[in-house]
Formats: C-alpha cells, structure tokens, sequence
C-alpha cells in the first residue's frame, strides 16, 4: 500500500512531540494513523492523508476501527483524508460529507517522476528552469543542505519575512522547532537553502520517506527575487532526491487546473507546474459527524470564517 509521509511513523512521533495522543491501527489491507486533536468547545479524530486501504472492502474496516475510537474518546466528528480518489463515492453513500470550507491538506498535488533520466528530468523543466540550475554558480548563488536541527532558524527568519509580506499565518515557531529536532535526526526531514553573497534568500523544509520526497515548508526573501533562489532550488532538490534513490517528487498542493486565473494558488501553482510533474488528484477531506448538532455550529462556525 501507498502510504503517505503523514501517515509514517515518523508523522506520528512529531506530533507526539507536540503533546497530541495517537492512535496506530492495522488489519488485512488497511492501517492508519490517527490524532486526537481538541478545541473550544469540540473535538475531532484526525487521519491526515488516510486511512491508507487497498480496496473499499479494507476501507470499511478502517472506518470501523475509527469510528470505535471515535466513540470512545466522544469526539464532535472524524476526518479521514484518502489518498485515493475512487473512494469518494463510496464515502458519499455512507453518510460522510465532503469538507468544502477547510481543507486541512491540499487535494490536488504535482508530482515529478524520478525513474527518468537525468537528462528527461532536465528537459521537462521549462527552459527558464534548465537555465537557472546550470548556471545558479555564476549568478553568486550556493546550495547548502542542513540536517542540524539548529538550522531551522534559517528557514524561520525567512518565513516570518512572508508573513509579514502576505499576512499569511504560518505555524508558529514552536511547531517548526519541534519537527527539525524530531524528523531530521530521523532522516525524515532536512533543510535545504540557498545563499546569495552569504545571506540566506530562500529555505525549504522537505520530508522524505523511503521512496518520495515532498516539498513542505518554504520561505524566501522578497528583496532577492531577482537571483529566483526558489526556482534553483527545487531543481536541486528533485536532482538530489533521485540521486538518493527516491522514486518521486511531491511538490505539495496546487490549485486544479481549471481554475481561474485570479485563484489565491494561481501563482505557486504555475511556479510548481514548470518542474515538468503530473497532476495527482487525492480523495479529498471527509467529515463523519459523532455529535450532528455540535458539528453543524462547528462546521457553520468554520464556513462563516
């Protein structure tokens, strides 16, 4: 089965690492893991990106094991994530109901395919891209690479420079602390980034599971756009991956491609889409309320948000 990264243990170890309870469950064809997580006023059993199950049949017995956790630590709701689209409609005609305000993960991803060639990889990219990596030494620039927990500091100066730009929340800095000192000692997770005259101009947080790297976390410095360290970057990053044997590249949500132009991915969406990737599609985020009158004001709450 196609695990994802959010459903390793790895995943679960970090979030424990948070103070959250975790629950890991398997039988014939399904496993999952799952986080109680609590707010103001509700509850919910969370399965990022899960439960993983090779058929419908296996799915049934996932959402049983759940639903029996569920009860017993009297959550509001549960949501489960699939990564597998043909569960939809299965999903639909048993009562769960399909999250359309929040989305916790992103539905649609791009997704490079390591098993090329180095030379296909190359080509794929568009010829803005090819040129960037060839020749990023010339332009001043230098790639490092950073599995020292304590390096994460690089990527926080960076992203609290978007935030302040786009008035984006990131996580707070507690949160990116925790997984650099939990995943990368694991080899879960590492740090790249670039420098331009030894300043730091872009980092990127990626994980990595035994056969895929994903793109997770990335800041930049506007003041250097120009040097387009992002674009260098993920180049490096895909090469490096394959060079490690990895079999693909997720590059980690973008908008699905009939959407508008003025959609709030359109921008990031195309920068990850020049790479030279395939769209993946993923089931989607599914609600399945335990208690329907606290979950309809929670889910009215969130809408109205």
């Amino acid at each position: 089965m196609n695990q994802h990264f959010l459903q390793s243990i790895a995943w679960e170890k970090f979030q424990q690492s948070l103070g959250r309870q975790t629950f890991r469950q398997a039988g014939n064809g399904w496993e999952f893991m799952a986080i109680l997580e609590r707010g103001t006023g509700n509850s919910r059993l969370y399965c990022p990106y899960g439960p993983t199950a090779k058929n419908e049949e296996s799915l049934h017995l996932a959402i049983d094991s759940l639903i029996e956790l569920a009860k017993k630590y009297h959550v509001t709701f549960l949501r489960i994530e699939p990564t597998n689209p043909d569960f939809a409609e299965y999903l639909k005609s048993h009562h769960w109901k399909k999250v359309t305000y929040q989305q916790l993960q992103p539905e649609h991803t791009n997704v490079i395919d390591l098993t090329k060639s180095t030379d296909q990889l190359m080509s794929n990219m568009s010829a803005s891209n090819r040129n960037l990596y060839r020749n990023y030494a010339k332009k001043g620039l230098k790639i490092h690479h950073s599995a020292n927990p304590d390096d994460v500091k690089i990527f926080l100066q960076l992203i609290h420079k978007v935030a302040a730009r786009t008035g984006m929340r990131p996580h707070n800095d507690n949160y990116f602390q925790r997984q650099s000192e939990t995943l990368f000692p694991l080899g879960a997770a590492s740090l790249f980034y670039v420098t331009y005259q030894n300043t730091p101009i872009t980092a990127t947080i990626v994980y990595d599971s035994p056969s895929i790297r994903y793109y997770a976390h990335t800041g930049t410095d506007s003041n250097f756009v120009k040097q387009r360290g992002g674009n260098v970057l993920v180049a490096h990053m895909l090469f490096d991956a394959k060079e490690r044997g990895l079999k693909l590249f997720d590059l980690y949500g973008v908008a699905p491609e009939d959407s508008p132009a003025n959609h709030p991915w359109a921008g990031f969406s195309k920068f990850k889409r020049s790479f030279g990737g395939s769209d993946v599609t993923f089931g989607g985020a599914w609600d399945l309320p335990m208690k329907p009158i606290s979950y309809q004001l929670y889910r009215t709450y969130q809408s109205l948000r």
